[in-house]
């Protein structure tokens, strides 16, 4: 089963968000908030603000295995 967060009203245009989350694609969470805590963009804080709130909505369901 997969999660879903979603940011909305995010003041960083998609192109940019694209530029980090194309780094973190095929990653595990731990391995992918561990390269945004080191990324200096600013689309990195908002992306990794979004994982953990995925993480703690995954947490919620007892079927799935965070």
């Amino acid at each position: 089963m997969e999660t879903r967060a979603v940011a909305k009203y995010v003041r960083i245009s998609p192109h940019k968000v694209r530029l980090v989350t194309n780094i973190l694609v095929g990653k595990k969470v731990a391995e992918a908030l561990g390269i945004l805590k080191f990324t200096p963009k600013r689309a990195a804080k908002v992306i990794e603000k979004t994982i953990k709130s995925a993480v703690a909505n995954a947490e919620q369901h007892p079927d799935v295995d965070v």
